[in-house]
């Protein structure tokens, strides 16, 4: 296992720190437009939610902070590297699997129509209380209805499935409930989101309230907005999802991580998801 010594962890804070408090020279793009295929036009800023409390002074996707070459791949359909998940999900959607040979298409039929709506919602609270992710639910129907193995979370099926139903709602503005059933999770998913992890004790606010627009390891600070997952980075040359992001962002604070599909994680899931509350589905994203 690796060690650090105080004086190295004293350098890695300090180098964190610089990171953290130079110039803002990494703001969003202060009039690009997201329009896909020059006609599909999505919200990428937004009034910030009252329930934020002046936390942000506006909402903006993190497409804003990405670079112009980043920034023109989402625009174009079939240069977007994220559209072949999308494509493959599409063939999950119409195969049938399981002992009961049902396909979701036999359920659900045009997720064109009965998945929209869908992505903009997630997490939500589910019909016995339980706070579910999108992948709570496709794993749901895989098990209960066409009697199949469960995805894995982290999984390519998954993520290709998660990445076609989210394209359904491309455009539709997130809109999570946080009152109800909903409000003790979220408040969880906010004690957490404001909770200093790790070594660094560094917090998600740390990052992406208090130092948005500023730099950090040579990439930019954005708001932290889910509304682009799943989301292909090209750092990873491929799709990754929320809580795999979730992961990286504590693992980097030289924190042990909470599992991928962990109740913890589906509350910060709410949480960050709400702070995005008005600003579009992008569907499947691209970011570095």
């Amino acid at each position: 296992m690796k060690t650090f010594t105080l004086s190295k962890l004293m350098a890695s804070a300090a180098i964190c720190a610089v990171a953290l408090t130079g110039a803002a020279y990494a703001d969003p793009h202060p009039d690009a437009e997201l329009i896909i295929e020059g006609e599909l036009k999505l919200n990428v800023r937004a009034e910030a939610p009252a329930h934020l409390d002046g936390a942000l002074p506006e909402l903006y996707s993190g497409w804003l902070f990405r670079t112009d070459e980043t920034r023109e791949l989402q625009m174009d359909d079939f240069e977007n590297p994220a559209m072949i998940a999308v494509e493959d999900g599409a063939d999950l959607w119409e195969t049938a699997d399981g002992a009961a040979g049902q396909s979701c298409a036999d359920c659900h039929g045009d997720a064109s129509e009965s998945m929209k709506g869908v992505r903009a919602s997630m997490p939500k609270v589910n019909e016995n209380g339980d706070l579910w992710s999108m992948e709570d639910y496709v794993n749901n129907c895989r098990t209960t209805r066409m009697e199949a193995e469960p995805y894995g979370w982290n999984s390519g099926d998954m993520r290709n499935m998660t990445s076609f139903i989210s394209m359904q709602s491309r455009g539709m503005p997130v809109n999570v409930a946080i009152d109800g059933e909903a409000a003790p999770f979220w408040e969880k998913g906010k004690e957490m989101y404001y909770t200093r992890f790790g070594q660094l004790e560094l917090s998600c606010a740390n990052c992406h309230e208090d130092s948005w627009g500023m730099m950090i390891r040579a990439d930019h600070l954005s708001q932290g907005q889910t509304n682009g997952f799943p989301t292909y980075r090209l750092k990873n040359a491929g799709m990754v999802s929320i809580h795999n992001r979730f992961r990286g962002c504590i693992r980097d604070t030289r924190a042990e991580s909470f599992a991928i599909g962990s109740q913890e994680f589906r509350e910060l899931e709410l949480y960050v998801a709400s702070r995005g509350n008005g600003l579009a589905v992008e569907g499947v994203a691209v970011r570095q």
